[in-house]
């Protein structure tokens, strides 16, 4: 089974993030990122059904030169080999123009224009927006299964996938023919840790690089140009002001309700 896990390097939260004062957008290159950590759960569904059967899986990214950190510590884990989109007109795309470039590599990757599994993360931890997925989808012709939080595939490639979705006051089973796109939440599994082999055997494992013109993508269609949304302005989050000590001399309750009333909380 041939399946693609599409991942994202992404500004790690524990960082001092920002934006980029030129052109508002994302500050990707100032600041320590790492692969999405809801992508590794992608990562891990893939291998897992490579583990139980055959096949291979391949990772794909979009971004800068430190985007390869991502498809790194996808191969450490298991995956067998990435390819990495770099091209400098990327730069400020939006959740269309990501999608297009990732169904153009992910056609290129296929002799007959798609694998036989797709697989995402819910979201990207820095955008949240989770709509790639079934963009994506619809560029690629699949049906999009999005949300698993329960995996399964019969029948091998040109078989079928199955999913759990968990929701809040229900769980639905939904099944789709091969190929398709399925998004993986953070409840399906524990992604595992790289061991020493696997990290030694990543560095042997190969990795593409391709720009727009290795896709048959125009410039003009990504970029911040071509963007249906744009930041148009931020500001950093004010420091936290010191709390008021208020003494409790018998008055105290109705000096915390002129408090609430003042800022309009009652």
């Amino acid at each position: 089974m041939n399946i693609v896990v599409c991942v994202k390097y992404v500004p790690d939260a524990q960082a001092d993030r920002t934006f980029n004062a030129s052109d508002n957008t994302t500050d990707r290159a100032n600041v320590d990122g790492l692969l999405s950590e809801l992508d590794e759960y992608a990562v891990e569904a893939a291998l897992k059904l490579v583990e139980a059967g055959e096949g291979e899986v391949t990772v794909v990214t979009v971004g800068p030169d430190q985007a390869a950190d991502a498809i790194k510590k996808a191969l450490q884990m298991g995956a067998h080999k990435g390819v990495h989109i770099k091209d400098d007109a990327v730069h400020g795309s939006d959740a269309p123009a990501t999608s297009l470039v990732l169904a153009e590599a992910i056609k290129k990757l296929s002799a007959d224009g798609q694998p036989d599994l797709v697989i995402t993360g819910m979201a990207s931890t820095d955008g949240t927006m989770g709509v790639v997925p079934t963009m994506l989808a619809e560029r690629l012709g699949l049906p999009a299964v999005t949300y698993a939080s329960e995996l399964t595939v019969e029948g091998g490639a040109g078989g079928s996938v199955t999913i759990r979705r968990d929701g809040d006051v229900s769980t639905q089973t939904i099944e789709a023919s091969l190929p398709a796109l399925v998004s993986v939440t953070d409840q399906i599994n524990e992604p595992r840790y790289p061991s020493f082999k696997g990290i030694m055997a990543a560095k042997k494992k190969p990795v593409e690089t391709w720009g727009l013109a290795d896709l048959g993508v125009d410039a003009s269609q990504v970029g911040l140009d071509a963007a249906w949304t744009k930041v148009e302005s931020f500001a950093a989050r004010p420091p936290r002001t010191q709390g008021t000590i208020v003494t409790d001399e018998g008055d105290g309750g109705q000096k915390l309700a002129a408090f609430l009333a003042e800022r309009k909380f009652i």
